[in-house]
């Protein structure tokens, strides 16, 4: 029997023991026990589907936080949520501040370099952020974060085939209201936040908010002093909102972020030979040379407008741009004072900007429900660094045809990537029975890419002439760079992605669905491809696209006192970018990048996520998630042997554990008038590749985490005081890494850590 049959015959099983729990709950929930408290899990109320409905009735898989239950576990950016969400990966990427790695069920960005497309969807406020700098966004001034797994290639579209985060920003209202936070804690830690509503009028009002982040380093960097892993991040959001009159609604918003957190460089795995430097006992501690100042600049401005036409059809349009920079020393991927291995950059090393316009027509009847609308997006992406073989590593014999030329190497790599995009699409439920619903959608994506990229060596030198003055100690001809990649090219790729799900409602509080979803992930060019190495490299890389088919049950019973969700799922993936950075295996020394659309995988897993409100006072939480992630194959590029080889049973899917979970309990009590309320939680992660070529020394371990908060709230509910500890047994985990275990480049294999221990005290009041 096949895989795809074996889980083919796993599904219909679940199907049939879905539909006899969802029998047993409709049972349940008539009878129930005696002296059922009143209590009942919240509603909560989703846009998964560009529209508000209640999670319960949503055929996808979704969790949603909102902003109090957030406040009070003490969660300080998005990455918070990977500890709750089954199946989820939110996490900084190695060598950066606030660039996000995002992966849900196993499929997401494998590379964080400008010009590659992220799997998973990031919006706020339905804005599409196109790439995942600066997308480690604080938690403030929020409603609710949405967390959707499975593609969402219908209404999201372009790069959410695994899926989508969204933020909902608090709309104003028309009454005088405000909150202010304050934090301080471990690490010298202090955060201050705050927002305010005012009303100019009956239809107008005005809001701002403001958010400063300030923490010491977990780590120093012993070298030059200055701290590691710190930070410094101050943000604003201002925003109008008019309602002339019921039907219409207009917003008009812009926000600013500003991180100077120290760049992190990582901690040294391995002890360099030829030194006599010691591995550092501290996994924040580092004696990186390239230097510490850095800054990411994200700033936006968007439009949004609503218009209700009749009790049936609503307009809607949501005009954004955004534009953002990074400028910083680079990364030094040796981890010592020398530039073995470096990373270097100067001014802005990283900019982009995008231009989004989106039309919707969202449809309300008794029959039908739904959404159609078209999209556009023209944005750019840029940068340049130099990658550095350092003085007295590089043999001299190797740098021929450049006799004498000094034992140092610089690599530059320069390129921008220009993307226009244009969709239509729709997705529209309609009520076949009075219990059975079929939503059916489907859209239709353009998108065109214009690829520019120029990578040279430069011999003698520690610096090119773009980012460093350079001085070459040569005479010509010698003294000439050598060119490796200089072309512009384009690309257009098309797609049409469908979503087809069948809703039957078993019982008032029991709904059963089964869904079919295609994903499309756009190609592009390798922004540093050596086209003396890999000459295709000018073609650039095809599209990904995912199928992927779900069945799955939301259910509340014992009178609103549980709620159970669940899901399996399986996914045909193909035509996966896999970005490998390998020595050169011919003179000079490098370093050569390639990406290839590797081949083909499938992924299967299971989801289940349940609420428990026990009494008025005691509730508790549960998550699961598994995935059983394989490559079908896996194509590379032998440099040795010109050939192209099929390693499929040598890889494994990055960033993607086989099991993650949690629990939490939520106790509370009256307590000084007030009420205290006691959070403790448990999360789980097996083990988990940082690559798809294992590698043990970098690889991370499963691991648990454990958090707890306790909370004061008044009777008034003004003041909410707070203590918030996390990791409580100070668990060292990787969520990153780089691999360059060679004596040519030092042995250079460099690890990224996820927060110690910490604790904060807050303290916040709403007027």
């Amino acid at each position: 029997m096949t895989e795809c049959h074996r889980v083919l015959k796993c599904m219909l099983f679940a199907g049939a023991a879905l539909g006899a729990m969802a029998s047993g709950t409709a049972a349940a929930q008539e009878t129930g026990p005696e002296g059922a408290s009143n209590a009942q899990v919240d509603e909560i109320v989703v846009t998964a589907r560009r529209r508000e409905e209640s999670l319960q009735d949503v055929p996808i898989s979704v969790t949603a936080f909102t902003a109090d239950a957030l406040d009070q576990k003490g969660a300080a950016d998005i990455t918070a949520l990977q500890r709750s969400t089954p199946n989820l990966t939110l996490q900084v990427s190695r060598g950066t501040n606030s660039t996000l790695t995002a992966f849900i069920r196993g499929i997401g960005q494998q590379d964080p370099l400008w010009g590659f497309e992220p799997g998973v969807g990031l919006y706020v406020d339905d804005i599409y952020i196109a790439r995942p700098q600066g997308a480690v966004l604080d938690i403030f001034d929020i409603e609710r974060i949405e967390v959707l797994r499975g593609p969402q290639g219908t209404l999201y579209g372009r790069n959410t085939i695994g899926g989508a985060v969204k933020y909902v920003t608090k709309r104003l209202g028309h009454d005088f209201s405000g909150k202010v936070r304050g934090e301080y804690g471990s690490y010298n830690e202090y955060n201050l936040t705050g927002s305010i509503t005012v009303p100019v009028s009956d239809a107008i009002s005005i809001g701002a908010a403001f958010a400063w982040y300030n923490r010491d380093g977990y780590g120093k960097n012993h070298f030059t002093g200055a701290d590691t892993n710190n930070k410094d991040v101050i943000a604003a959001r201002v925003s109008v909102e008019i309602a002339p009159s019921e039907d219409v609604f207009i917003r008009l918003a812009a926000d600013r972020t500003e991180d100077r957190s120290n760049a992190n460089h990582g901690h040294r795995e391995l002890r360099e030979p030829n030194s006599n430097i010691a591995v550092l006992p501290g996994k924040y501690d580092t004696l990186a040379g390239v230097g510490d100042s850095n800054k990411v600049v994200t700033q936006g401005m968007s439009l949004t407008g609503e218009w209700a036409v009749s009790d049936a059809v609503t307009l809607k349009s949501i005009t954004a741009y955004r534009d953002g920079y990074s400028s910083g020393p680079g990364i030094d991927f040796d981890g010592t004072p020398q530039a073995f291995l470096d990373i270097a950059a100067k001014g802005k090393v990283y900019k982009d900007r995008q231009f989004s316009q989106e039309f919707q027509a969202q449809i309300e009847t008794d029959a039908l429900q739904g959404v159609v609308g078209v999209y556009y997006l023209d944005a750019m992406a840029s940068g340049a660094f130099d990658t550095i073989l350092g003085r007295g590593l590089v043999p001299e014999a190797l740098l021929v045809p450049r006799p004498s030329a000094g034992t140092a190497l610089t690599q530059l790599t320069s390129g921008s990537v220009d993307t226009e995009s244009f969709a239509i699409f729709g997705d529209l439920n309609y009520n076949l029975t009075e219990r059975l619903k079929l939503s059916v959608g489907a859209r239709w994506t353009r998108d065109k890419k214009v690829g520019t990229v120029f990578k040279a060596n430069y011999f003698g030198t520690i610096g090119s002439p773009l980012l460093k003055p350079y001085v070459p100690i040569l005479p010509p001809p010698f003294n000439a760079p050598q060119i490796l990649t200089d072309y512009t090219n384009s690309r257009t790729f098309e797609e049409f992605t469908p979503r087809v799900s069948l809703t039957y409602a078993a019982s008032d509080d029991v709904n059963i669905y089964a869904a079919y979803g295609r994903g499309f992930k756009s190609g592009g060019f390798d922004m540093r491809g050596d086209a003396t190495a890999t000459p295709a490299t000018k073609n650039g890389y095809d599209a990904e696209i995912v199928d992927s088919y779900e069945l799955g049950i939301k259910s509340d019973f014992l009178d609103g006192q549980f709620r159970m969700n669940a899901a399996v799922f399986y996914t045909d993936y193909a035509g996966q970018q896999v970005t490998t950075q390998v020595p050169k295996v011919t003179p000079p020394p490098g370093v050569v990048s390639f990406v290839d659309n590797v081949g083909s995988s499938r992924i299967w897993g299971a989801e289940i996520e349940a609420q428990a409100v026990l009494s008025r006072n005691f509730s508790a939480s549960f998550s699961f998630g598994y995935i059983n992630a394989k490559f079908n194959e896996f194509i590379v590029f032998d440099l040795a042997t010109g050939q192209n080889v099929d390693v499929a049973d040598l890889r494994r899917f990055q960033n993607t554990p086989k099991f993650t979970g949690s629990a939490s309990l939520n106790w509370q009590a009256d307590f000084m008038g007030g009420r205290m309320a006691i959070l403790p939680s448990i999360s789980f992660r097996s083990d988990t590749h940082l690559f798809e070529i294992p590698i043990p020394s970098i690889d991370q371990d499963g691991y648990s985490l454990v958090d707890l908060s306790v909370t004061w709230t008044s009777p008034d509910e003004r003041w909410r005081l707070g203590v918030h500890g996390r990791n409580l047994f100070d668990v060292r985990y990787r969520t990153g890494g780089y691999n360059f275990p060679s004596n040519q480049f030092a042995q250079s294999v460099i690890g990224f850590y996820g927060p110690p221990r910490t604790a904060r005290f807050s303290a916040e009041y709403r007027f």
